[in-house]
């Protein structure tokens, strides 16, 4: 069976047994084709909670699954790949932040949606990349503790000097592996490419870039920009992507080591065998839980919009 037809036969049969795909932009381009949608966590999880089908398969990691499931109970959600894990979104315990609201009552706690289901229960606004600013803005305390990713908290921190906000030990290990060196070395390489890079980058990255963005972010400021060059400063498979939607620009990876291998871990092949035999792990929240979780994620369409 060739890709093609493996991909053919994968768009016959979410037909036939009324299966969403939802792919995430860091899963390769081979999967990207029998997508009903493609783009980040939240994103993904608002087109399955307005999609028509009854089944959704997301193509992506395990918190972005359990968030299509908090905000469609209804629906039977599937994970392509059981091991496909989020190291970010384990690094604190449920119970860490239970233990923190003890000795800070007044602290707002605010999650990166990049957390698991279980820590949600537990925090007061959740935050994408691209609504983290906004939202950060409009909490009407000034005390908060920004979970888990260090970068972007101290990022937000930067732009909101009127807000008290505190930082725990976190980040995404795939974006920590670029350093001041490899854009140095890329800027020397490609002198007028504009640099385009993730807030989960380090501030030695983040400092010298051009555009600072969500991954949404930095593929539409790619295909609206003028300029012809561009160094990304996100998960390589962007990169990919960007060639191939804008065959007249030049797309660079800022470091060879941003392969996210949780993304990596589904493929093409792991997508036919759900359709076909249905092997695959279905998301199960129980109702106190998903309730729980779900108000964060309520509060942030509340203050973000």
């Amino acid at each position: 069976m060739t890709i093609r037809e493996m991909q053919d036969e994968i768009i016959r049969l979410k037909k036939e047994k009324d299966i969403c795909i939802l792919v995430h932009a860091y899963i390769g381009h081979d999967v990207w084709e029998v997508a009903d949608f493609v783009g980040d966590s939240y994103g993904l999880s608002k087109q399955a909670a307005a999609a028509p089908q009854k089944n959704v398969l997301m193509c992506g990691v395990r918190f972005m699954a359990e968030t299509c499931k908090i905000l469609s109970p209804e629906k039977r959600v599937y994970l392509s790949h059981t091991d496909a894990g989020c190291p970010m979104a384990e690094q604190i315990s449920k119970e860490t932040i239970v233990e923190y609201k003890k000795a800070h009552p007044n602290t707002t706690i605010v999650a990166y949606i990049n957390t698991t289901a279980e820590l949600k229960t537990v925090c007061d606004v959740c935050v994408t990349s691209s609504s983290a600013l906004k939202i950060v803005n409009n909490i009407e305390n000034k005390d908060i503790l920004f979970i888990p990713d260090q970068n972007l908290g101290g990022w937000i921190s930067e732009q909101c000097p009127d807000k008290n906000i505190e930082l725990m030990q976190g980040g995404c290990p795939t974006h920590a592996l670029i350093s001041k060196v490899n854009v140095e070395r890329l800027k020397a390489r490609h002198p007028e490419a504009l640099l385009l890079v993730h807030p989960e980058c380090r501030k030695e990255v983040a400092d010298r870039a051009d555009y600072i963005g969500s991954t949404t972010g930095i593929m539409s400021f790619a295909k609206n920009s003028d300029a012809r060059e561009f160094i990304i400063g996100t998960e390589n498979s962007i990169v990919q992507h960007l060639q191939m939607e804008c065959p007249d620009k030049r797309f660079y990876e800022l470091a060879k080591e941003c392969v996210c291998r949780n993304m990596k871990l589904t493929t093409l092949a792991d997508v036919y065998n759900m359709v076909k035999y249905n092997e695959c792990e279905e998301i199960i929240i129980d109702e106190e839980t998903r309730l729980a979780a779900k108000k964060p994620l309520d509060k942030m369409i509340e203050l973000g919009g």
